[in-house]
Order: structure tokens, then sequence, then C-alpha cells
């Protein structure tokens, strides 16, 4: 998933903690109170790194449902956004001004304003957040996580996502030049190299080399169809083959993306995290990402494996992991046109409901029926109820001229 986003904050954090000394446990009650977090806030555990990500796509998830969030929560969401337009993961003090510390990113922002846009009623902390990730373009037309750090395929093409939802076309917003798709066909592995031909790589490694990525493939391949973290069924028959050419067309590297995953995706139906010093563990969240991926280009039956293989497998991981793991999952069903209220026996959105505040009753079935009465388009609407007092009122008038007249001599 695009969680990869806080990868290099997560690594410098570990760093930090190995280098740090090792300090006696204190045993007595108060030493280690257990931390407290936002009750507006998806999900119980640290939201340093990740509380804007989960919060955006609890909610985007949500709303493929019908379901609309808690007020609070949305509330909570656009307090956390810093006055220049940025989001940062997590600001504990949201009524504090934002400063050279607070360390807003490209990807916590881009989920923010795809959220909002699709909750609607947010234009101006839309606007802002539009305005600031335009002005941290880099001039090769990508984004890096940071401000002014080396494009990457998965923030390149989370932006993109955003650009698209809130109106903008991606093509048309440039530095020196360059736009996002420019960006993403430096990031494509070209078909000709046998390991990882038609992938993303996620940035190129220190030799300058481009290195398979099935992460960022699953979002270069979104990233490339100008699609967000929500998507439709597609409709495109990819090519048999991978073609590049020299760099392939933004549509072109969408299908030589396709045909990596669904190659790497043939034999278990499910993608790899391959750690050093750890045996290969199956990736549940990049293969809820290549599903969406896939059934973003060619439609749901080019997810069907996958698709399966989740519903059977990724109820325990779902559980551990919590909102944004649900999330995904619901994602990846509505890309994919199955229920996520019976998602291998499981309803995912019951699960995702309870991560965070209960959302309001309404639904927007239930909106949309209520706007139907109040405009009278429904069997029972307004004039309905009217026409039915008027001849009520007719009967109880001519009982009343009845009585005035009395019996006649």
């Amino acid at each position: 998933m695009y969680v990869r986003h806080s990868a290099a904050v997560l690594a410098a954090a570990v760093v930090i903690g190995a280098a740090a000394p090792a300090i006696a446990a204190d045993s007595s009650p108060s030493a280690s109170p257990k931390p407290t977090y936002p009750a507006e806030l998806y999900g119980t555990t640290d939201p340093t790194y990740d509380g804007v990500w989960r919060q955006s796509l609890a909610m985007l998830a949500q709303d493929t449902v019908g379901v609309k969030p808690a007020p609070k929560a949305v509330d909570w969401l656009l307090t956390q956004q810093c006055a220049d337009g940025g989001f940062a993961p997590y600001r504990a003090d949201a009524a504090a001004d934002c400063d050279a510390k607070t360390l807003v990113d490209t990807n916590n922002t881009a989920a923010a304003v795809q959220a909002l846009v699709a909750l609607g009623g947010h234009d101006a902390a839309t606007s802002k957040a539009v305005t600031w990730l335009k002005s941290v373009q880099n001039k090769d037309g990508g984004w890096g996580y940071m401000p002014g750090g080396a494009s990457d395929t998965n923030s390149t093409s989370v932006v993109i996502g955003a650009l698209a939802a809130a109106g903008e076309k991606p093509a048309d917003v440039r530095k020196d030049g360059q736009s996002a798709y420019d960006a993403l066909k430096q990031l494509a592995v070209p078909c000709k190299d046998d390991d990882g031909g038609g992938a993303f790589a996620f940035q190129p490694d220190k030799k300058g080399k481009l290195l398979a990525n099935a992460d960022a493939t699953a979002a270069g391949v979104l990233g490339s169809l100008g699609k967000g973290l929500v998507v439709s069924p597609g409709k495109e028959t990819p090519a048999a083959d991978c073609t590049d050419g020299g760099y392939p067309s933004p549509l072109q590297a969408a299908v030589n993306g396709a045909a990596y995953l669904t190659e790497a995706l043939a034999k278990d139906g499910h993608l790899t995290s391959t750690l050093p010093g750890a045996e290969d563990q199956p990736d549940y969240g990049n293969t809820a990402d290549a599903v969406v991926a896939l059934a973003a280009l060619s439609g749901a039956d080019a997810a069907e494996k996958p698709l399966r293989w989740l519903e059977q497998n990724s109820a325990k991981w779902a559980k551990q992991s919590g909102p944004a793991a649900y999330a995904q999952l619901i994602l990846a069903a509505h890309a994919t046109g199955t229920d996520p209220r019976d998602f291998g026996g499981a309803d995912l959105v019951k699960q995702l409901n309870a991560t965070g505040p209960a959302p309001q009753a309404a639904t927007k079935a239930a909106d949309k029926d209520a706007e139907k009465d109040e405009k009278g388009d429904s069997r029972f609407g307004v004039w309905w109820y009217v026409g039915i007092f008027l001849v009520v009122g007719i009967g109880i008038g001519f009982l009343l001229s009845g009585r005035k007249k009395g019996p006649q001599a």
C-alpha cells in the first residue's frame, strides 16, 4: 500500500531507537502510563506516522459503501491541516501553529485531499492542499515523500490521484515543463530488463539502476492511469508482451506494470514481503493494492485470483493491522464489484466502523430517498399527503355544513 510512504521516517525512528542506550524498566504502575489518542481518530495505535493517512483511508472506504463518517472524525482531519495547506501525519496539538519542525508530507496531504473531496463540502481545505502540493513539485515533474526529496513512484502516484480528485488535469500540472507522467516514465523498468521488466521502481538505487518493486508498481499503474485510491473496474485489454520503445506512454506504462503484477501473482495468488534475515511472508497490503491496480486497468476478472486469496486469508492480518487494512480490503472489494459486507464471510464495513467513532446512521441511499420525497418523486411524496388532507378537509366541511342546516322542515 502507499503506507510505504512513511518508510523513510519509520526507518529513521528505528535507527534512533537502536542507537539509544538501554534504560532499566521501572515496575511502578505510574512509570509508563498508557498513551491516549483522540477519540475522533480511527484505530488505537500510535498515530505519529500514519494518523492522517489511516483516517483518510477509513473515510474513503466508508464513502464507497454509503457510510457517512462521524462529523467529529472529519473535523479531526481538518484540524490536522497546516496554514500553508499541507498535512503532517499527526499533530497532537492541532491548536499550535505549524513551524519548521512540523513534518508535512505529500502522501498524507494527497490522501486527505482525496478523502475530503469524496465527502464533499471542504473546497477551501482541498484547494489549499492542492496549492501546497503544486508548490513542492520537483523539476522532473514528480514528488518525493518530503518536500525537496527525490521523486518516487508512490508519492508521485498518490499526488496524481489527489489532483484528479480535485478536478485538476495531472498532465497540465508541470514544473520546468515536466509533468507527473514524465516522472513516472523515468521510474518504469525497461521491458528489455530480464529482471522486472515492465515494473516500476520506487526510486533509482545508488547506482541509478531501476529495481522492480511490487508496491511501487501497484501505485505506478494507478498513477499512470490518472486514478486515485478509489477506482471502478476498467476495460483496457493489456497487450500480450511488455512494450516500451524507449519510454512508454502513460497507458502503456500501466499495461506493462499490470503484466508484471499478474506474473508475480500467478503462482500463489499473493505478493511476498522479503526482508533481510527473515523468512518470506505473504504481503497482504500490497496484494490488496495489486487487486485495485489490476481491476482499475482491466476489470474484476484480471484481479480474481488475488482477490479470492485475500477473501480466504486476510482476516487475521486485517484484525491485527486495524483501520487502514480494513480500508484497503474494502477498496479492493469496491474496485472489483465485490460485496465488502460479505468478504470471505466477514463484514469489512462493520469491522472498519468499529475502529473509530460511530458513523452517522444515514447512508447515501437514505439521503437519496429523502431527497426524492422532498421533490415529490416517490409514490408517497409531499403532494400525496396534501391530497389526503384536502379530501379529509372537504369531508369535514360537508359534515359541519349539514349540522348547521339541521333537519329540513
